[in-house]
């Protein structure tokens, strides 16, 4: 006698598979979890406020020499995998702490033809100099690095039931400080951060910031017209000793919900957020 396959068994089966998601108008498609962290628009947003040194521009993607960006808590790659598309000569590496996630992230490099560009380290954030090395990677050795930090406070509430989303979303207070100083130990003299988080952490993230990156730019991000802002994006340069700047924001979302223009532009193709001046 055949054995039934109930809905409940159908629902546990399908938990299991990853969904397959367009990502830049379908110029990338990405793996990533059913239930737990999945990455959206913050990460797209991340990658395109990421800078080039003639400016991010559509007209001018790529770079005279190649660009080596750092993409922190990485998770199945999509910041990363988002960066390297827009720009042509972007050399990437992800770094993500959760076996699964790195699995995923390996495929999607895999899957988008981006291997000879980007490469998934599994890691977490703060390693020692030694521990880099292991891993083939190095202090200071990178022009870019770009992060988007677990967005709760561990202390503050109660924690996702999924282990994985739980630690993709929380962390205590104290740990922003210390992401901060890893990606000061990460970044080249002269290079540049650049991070997205929820709007009300602007003050501990320009704090943990300041002093390790200076000419501080903060763009806010809108879901629509007159609402507060629920994201911010802050990008500074290692070094520098240019006052901090506030930028007029962008406004995501237009009648009906539907995406203004400016943010079509970003989430289907290659355009940019322009923070820092062009050099």
């Amino acid at each position: 006698m055949g054995r039934t396959v109930t809905d409940a068994a159908r629902a546990t089966a399908a938990k299991g598979r990853p969904t397959d998601d367009a990502f830049l108008g379908g110029a990338l498609q990405i793996l990533q979890p059913r239930s737990g962290y999945r990455a959206g628009l913050d990460a797209v947003m991340l990658a395109a406020a990421v800078p080039t040194p003639e400016g991010p521009s559509p007209e001018r993607p790529t770079l005279e020499r190649p660009m080596r960006v750092l993409d922190l808590g990485a998770g199945v790659g999509t910041a990363g995998l988002c960066l390297a598309r827009r720009i042509a000569n972007a050399e990437v590496t992800l770094l993500e702490r959760e076996p699964a996630l790195v699995g995923l992230a390996k495929e999607n490099v895999a899957r988008n033809g981006l291997s000879a560009r980007v490469c998934v380290v599994e890691g977490e954030v703060g390693l020692s100099a030694s521990a880099l090395r292991a891993l083939g990677l190095a202090e200071e050795s990178f022009h870019h690095v770009m992060a988007n930090p677990p967005y709760h406070d561990r202390d503050a509430g109660t924690l996702a039931p999924d282990a994985q989303k739980a630690g993709a979303h929380a962390m205590a207070d104290t740990e922003l400080e210390r992401w901060a100083r890893f990606m000061a130990r990460m970044t080249a003299p002269g290079g540049s951060v650049t991070v997205i988080h929820k709007a009300e952490a602007l003050i501990r993230l320009l704090v943990a910031l300041n002093g390790r990156f200076g000419g501080l730019v903060v763009m806010p991000l809108y879901p629509r017209q007159g609402a507060p802002a629920h994201r911010v994006i802050v990008q500074g340069i290692k070094g520098s000793r240019a006052p901090p700047k506030l930028l007029s924001g962008l406004v995501l979302h237009g009648a009906g919900d539907v995406f203004t223009p400016e943010a079509q532009e970003i989430l289907r193709g290659p355009a940019a957020l322009e923070l820092l001046p062009k050099v």
